[in-house]
C-alpha cells in the first residue's frame, strides 16, 4: 500500500512518500481503507522526536470504508472513523492508504451528505472535547466555564458542545480578529489570551469549569481563575511543552481546587470508551448546518509536507485534512 512514512526527525521535509505492507487485522481489528485524515500537533511532536512515543507511520485518526472485519464488529464497506487505539505510536497510522485499528476505537457513521474531508476533522477533535467537558469536568447548564485557546480545533469542538449544553462560557484567543467568530459561536464573553489573564476583568471571576488548552504556561492562573470546589482541566499545549518552573503546589496552587490532565490517547480504552460520546449525533448537527466544523485547510495526499508546513507555522486557524484523491 502507500503511506506517508517519518524517515528520520526533523521538519516536514522528512515526510516521504512509500510502498510498506497493507496490513493484515486479526480479530477484534477493524482495516480501514483510508479516504481522508486529520492532522494534529502531537504528530507535529512526533515528527520531531519531542513525543514519548511515535510509528514511522503517523495518523491519530482517519475517516474511510472498512476493508476488512475478521470479528464482525462493523460491516464490511460500512463508513467508519477511527481515532487513537495507538495509531501512529505502537501501530501505524492513518497516513496509511490503510489502518488496522482496534474494534473498540472505530464508530460506524451515517455521514449523510458530509464529504471525507469533513468527516475526518471530528474523530479526534470532538471526541476529546466531549470527555474533557462531559466525562471529567462534568459541565453542567448554568455554569460559568472558561475556555483558554477557544479558537484552537480543540477549543472551537469545547465551544459547541459547552453552549449547547447551556453552559455560559468566556473564551479566549490571541487572534482579536477572531473574536467576532467565538461569540457568533455562542461565547458570552471573549479575551484576548495572556498570561495574568486575571488583569482583564475587573474582578477576576472564579469559573466552576476551566479548560486550559495553553498547557503549563497557563497552568497555575487557571487554577487560581477557578473557583474552590470547581475543577480545571489541561488537556492542550499551544503554548508549548516546557514544564512549570519550580514548581511548588503548597505554595502556587489554590485550595480546594480539583485538577485534572486528559490526554486523548485513552479515547477508546475501558475507562473512556467511544461508545460513551455520541459521534453520530455530532455528525447529524453538522449535517443539518447546527454547527460548522469545515476544515479550515484541505491538502491532497501528495500535499502532506504542505500541511505540516501550515501545522509548523501555527496560523491554520483551524483543522487542517489531508484526502487521498
Amino acid at each position: 500500500m502507500d503511506a506517508i512514512v517519518i524517515s528520520r526527525f526533523g521538519g516536514p521535509e522528512v515526510l516521504e512518500h512509500r510502498r510498506v505492507p497493507k496490513p493484515t487485522p486479526v480479530p477484534g481489528e477493524v482495516l480501514i481503507h483510508v479516504k481522508a485524515f486529520g492532522v494534529n500537533h502531537a504528530e507535529m511532536h512526533m515528527r520531531r522526536g519531542e513525543w514519548d512515543e511515535w510509528n514511522a507511520i503517523s495518523g491519530l485518526e482517519c475517516a474511510g470504508t472498512v476493508a476488512a472485519c475478521p470479528g464482525g464488529e462493523v460491516a464490511v464497506g460500512g463508513t467508519v472513523v477511527g481515532v487513537m487505539g495507538r495509531m501512529g505510536r505502537s501501530r501505524p497510522g492513518g497516513y496509511g492508504e490503510y489502518a488496522s485499528v482496534p474494534a473498540s476505537n472505530v464508530v460506524a457513521i451515517t455521514a449523510g451528505a458530509l464529504p471525507w474531508e469533513q468527516l475526518a476533522a471530528l474523530p479526534e477533535t470532538y471526541s476529546t472535547a466531549y470527555s474533557c467537558l462531559f466525562t471529567v469536568l462534568d459541565v453542567r447548564a448554568g455554569e460559568r466555564v472558561l475556555i483558554r485557546g477557544a479558537t484552537s480545533t480543540l477549543g472551537q469542538a469545547a465551544l459547541d458542545l459547552a453552549v449547547n449544553a447551556g453552559a455560559t462560557v468566556t473564551a479566549t484567543t490571541r487572534q482579536e480578529a477572531r473574536f467576532a467568530v467565538l461569540r457568533q459561536m455562542g461565547a458570552a464573553d471573549v479575551k484576548r489570551e495572556q498570561d495574568d489573564l486575571g488583569a482583564q476583568f475587573g474582578e477576576p471571576p472564579r469559573f466552576d469549569k476551566t479548560l486550559n488548552l495553553i498547557g503549563n504556561r497557563a497552568l497555575l492562573e487557571s487554577i487560581r481563575l477557578t473557583r474552590p470546589g470547581g475543577r480545571m482541566l489541561q488537556a492542550g499545549w499551544l503554548g508549548g511543552l516546557d514544564p512549570v518552573p519550580d514548581f511548588n503546589p503548597m505554595l502556587q496552587m489554590e485550595s480546594g481546587v480539583h485538577f485534572s490532565l486528559f490526554h486523548s490517547k485513552v479515547l477508546g480504552s475501558r475507562d473512556f470508551p467511544l461508545s460513551g460520546i455520541p459521534l453520530q449525533e455530532i455528525v447529524d448537527k453538522l449535517a443539518r448546518g447546527e454547527w460548522d466544523a469545515r476544515p479550515a485547510h484541505v491538502f491532497d495526499y501528495s500535499e502532506i509536507r504542505e500541511a505540516h508546513k501550515l501545522l509548523d507555522s501555527g496560523k491554520a486557524g483551524g483543522k487542517i485534512v489531508v484526502k487521498r484523491g
